[in-house]
């Protein structure tokens, strides 16, 4: 990993740029840039780690504050920065929440920068300025929330909230003008349909043992037949999140009777008799078809304390692109869920909480390591575009074997609310930036990579 340098105004010079002389220059600079704006400059080297710029630059390239920045040399210029802008929708009128309820998780991410070296923004629709190719971004520092014009960034990672903004066709444009009329990489676009990711994770022999059996648009007589073969299933929605609208229907051979778990409007969980397949369907998708849904295999998981347990783990790319896991969290499900969520009454634990045993965790530990690394590559490599992290819920079941329930391409943070999982999340708000710097240099050096 590079050092970030401290970037500092020289107020008396005009046109000058002092660099570490430990930076080696193959040919003259005559350009420095920051994001997408340029100016011309004289560099000269010195013996100090930092980097120094002459007050009419600074100003000239919209650079916001002195804060650190990374050093890039291509040809003859020289690459500042990286700008990063997140993109995202939402914004409230309040400059102390500008960002409502995610205000929190924004600000972990913009506390991340200076460790990394980066300047980063949030922006949305509202912020950009298309004539004079800037954007109106917001930064945070230690008085708080403050908007600074900036010019476009150097990659965008992409924040949208939900599948209904990202489809708002505004939003849309404004993707696709950054990508393709300012060569800007954006990473992390696009919500997961389950559908999609499952058929392209079945044809890759690396991780096609981690799937369950699913179909999509069901009849009554398939899922007679998989309740048949597997006693459970899950019934979801292709696009749903948040464990919405999962439906788990269970068979007793002995009784010949159907039951069904699931959380209703109000939030309860409910479990329901029923006499066939037909009644069931009928009751709960009286004005939905099936075709939206899909049906999975259900898998007898391990349990602790009478109680399902899966996993949830992160990934991330870090500073030389590469996958990493960033947490893993065991997570037990409430009391007559039919999910783990922690809206569900689900609880998070760290793997030592569940597997005492050293040997054991570290033998569960290491099989869900090498699934997530296993599926973050194979949906990296048969995806569109650039993905920085995912999120995975993974289970095990009593002979040891990992599956594969959900990937999210925008995974949710509800597990470090545990005290022991806390450290984590810096890591995991620390990552994306770090691939964002590695995006950055990528585009700038072998532009062939990004845009391939």
């Amino acid at each position: 990993m590079r050092t970030p340098l401290p970037l500092k105004i020289a107020q008396e010079e005009k046109g000058k740029v002092y660099i570490p002389t430990t930076i080696q220059l193959k040919t003259p600079i005559k350009h420095i840039l920051f994001g997408t704006s340029s100016c011309e400059c004289e560099v000269i080297q010195v013996d100090k780690q930092e980097i120094k710029l002459s007050e009419d630059i600074f100003v000239a390239l919209k650079i916001p504050y002195s804060s650190t920045t990374q050093v890039f040399i291509h040809e003859e210029h020289l690459y500042m920065g990286p700008l990063v802008g997140i993109f995202t929708a939402g914004f409230s009128e309040s400059m102390i929440r500008p960002i409502g309820e995610r205000t929190l998780f924004f600000a972990k991410l913009l506390a991340q920068e200076k460790a990394v070296g980066a300047y980063v923004f949030i922006f949305g629709a509202k912020h950009i300025n298309w004539e004079k190719g800037t954007i109106d971004g917001l930064f945070l520092n230690h008085n708080g929330w403050e908007t600074v014009e900036v010019p476009f960034p150097n990659v965008v990672y992409d924040r949208l909230p939900n599948r209904r903004t990202e489809k708002h066709k505004a939003l849309r444009e404004i993707k696709q003008r950054m990508q393709h009329e300012y060569l800007i990489p954006w990473f992390n676009p696009g919500f997961f349909d389950k559908w999609e990711i499952h058929q392209l994770l079945e044809g890759d022999h690396r991780v096609s043992t981690y799937l369950p059996e699913t179909h999509k648009s069901p009849t009554f007589t398939l899922i007679e037949r998989m309740l048949s073969k597997y006693q459970h299933v899950y019934i979801k929605p292709a696009n749903g999140s948040l464990g919405l609208g999962i439906y788990q229907v269970l068979f007793d051979r002995e009784a010949g009777n159907y039951y069904c778990r699931y959380r209703d409007a109000d939030g309860k969980n409910r479990l329901q008799r029923f006499s066939s397949i037909e009644s069931f369907i009928n009751t709960h998708f009286r004005n939905r078809q099936l075709e939206h849904y899909i049906v999975q295999q259900g898998i007898h998981l391990l349990r602790n304390d009478h109680k399902t347990i899966d996993f949830r783990i992160h990934t991330n790319k870090d500073e030389k692109g590469k996958w990493q896991v960033s947490v893993m969290a065991g997570k037990m499900a409430g009391r007559g869920s039919v999910t783990t969520h922690l809206n569900n009454g689900g609880a998070v634990r760290t793997l030592t909480e569940i597997f005492p045993d050293v040997e054991e965790c570290k033998k569960v530990t290491d099989s869900l390591k090498q699934a997530a690394l296993s599926l973050s590559e194979a949906i990296d490599s048969r995806q569109k575009g650039h993905i920085g992290e995912l999120g995975f819920d993974l289970g095990i079941d009593k002979n040891g074997s990992v599956w594969l329930f959900e990937a999210n391409s925008k995974p949710g943070r509800s597990i470090f609310s545990h005290p022991k999982l806390r450290k984590f999340d810096k890591l995991s708000s620390r990552l994306p930036l770090q691939y964002a710097v590695y995006l950055t240099e990528t585009t700038i050096k072998k532009p062939e990579e990004v845009y391939k």
